[in-house]
């Protein structure tokens, strides 16, 4: 493949996180080194990737808005994926698989 080629986003599974104004964290389903985040929640979501068990993320992780989508390389060897809303409570959606665009 050339450089700056880009693949379609293909899924492999998908977990929802019932996210809140605490910090929750699981396991990702194997499958892929991209992860696909839909924040379906009316507020900011912040995620941070890492092992199972030592991933907690925090307000100044990265952001995905409200009803927003952002798809990121997060590589093979993440297990886990923390997420924390900045309000209120909502669900966030990840989707582990391979590719560039989606």
């Amino acid at each position: 493949m050339s450089t700056g080629a880009s693949l379609p986003f293909r899924p492999a599974g998908t977990v929802v996180v019932a996210a809140g104004a605490t910090a929750t964290s699981v396991t990702l389903p194997p499958g892929g080194s991209s992860i696909l985040v839909f924040n379906s929640s009316a507020s900011v979501a912040f995620v941070r990737f890492g092992m199972i068990g030592e991933t907690t993320a925090q307000l100044s992780d990265t952001p995905v808005p409200p009803g927003a989508r952002m798809l990121m390389d997060a590589g093979r060897l993440v297990t886990a994926v923390s997420v924390v809303l900045a309000s209120g409570a909502g669900s966030v959606f990840f989707t582990r698989g391979d590719g560039s665009v989606y």
